[in-house]
Parts: C-alpha cells; sequence; structure tokens
C-alpha cells in the first residue's frame, strides 16, 4: 500500500516562496506519476501540477505555470513543488497524488493528508 505525506505548508506573505515535500513509502516513486492538487474552501479540489514516472515530463495548471516547480528525487522516493510569486489565491490544502499520469484527480488511486498553505495580502 503506498503512503504519500505532504508537509512544507505554512502562512507566507504574497510574494513569498514555499516548497512543499511528497514523502512516499510502501512503493517505488519511479513507478507512478505523482501529482499535486489543492482545494480552497468552498471549492472543488483542482490540478496544479503532474510529474511523469520518469521525471521527463511534467505539466502545470495555468494559473500556476511559471511560478510554480514540480520535481522529484526518485532515490529519496520524494516530490516536491516549488513555489514562488505566491499570491492570496494560491490559499488551500495542497494534496499529493500518485497514480497515472493525468490532471483529473479520479485518476489518482493513492493520496496524502495534505498540508495547509495560506497566503495573506
Amino acid at each position: 500500500q503506498l503512503r504519500l505525506v505532504e508537509s512544507g505548508g505554512g502562512l507566507v506573505q504574497a510574494g513569498d516562496s514555499l516548497r512543499l515535500s511528497c514523502a512516499v513509502s510502501g512503493g517505488i516513486l519511479s513507478t507512478y506519476a505523482v501529482a499535486w492538487f489543492r482545494q480552497a474552501t468552498g471549492k472543488e479540489r483542482e490540478f496544479v501540477a503532474v510529474r511523469s514516472w520518469n521525471g521527463y515530463n511534467s505539466n502545470y495548471a495555468d494559473s500556476v505555470k511559471a511560478r510554480f516547480t514540480i520535481s522529484g528525487d526518485n532515490a529519496k522516493n520524494t516530490v516536491y513543488l516549488q513555489m514562488n510569486s505566491l499570491k492570496p489565491e494560491d490559499t488551500a490544502v495542497y494534496y499529493c497524488a500518485a497514480g497515472k499520469d493525468s490532471r483529473y484527480a479520479n485518476d489518482y488511486e493513492y493520496w496524502g493528508q495534505g498540508t495547509q498553505v495560506t497566503v495573506s495580502s
């Protein structure tokens, strides 16, 4: 059973940066695509970024492109989300998920518990 644990969230000001980590255990990271999703209060969960199983490809939501970077270290079984130039609208609970390379939450079988990111103006 794959287990994902997010960390790195917090309260920051607009324009600041944060790096989220997703530690994967119980399986081999290189066999899964890993994505980040986020859910703001009162809104549906939305796709943020995905890293392919081999790390060669990544895709981003338009709202975060050029500000966020997804990366991974297969040796450490960890995927990261570097978030720069944060905006108040980035405030949400961020989840990492492992499964099929996709922008759709239903394609991901394994999920972490989430980490809160709050950006103040």
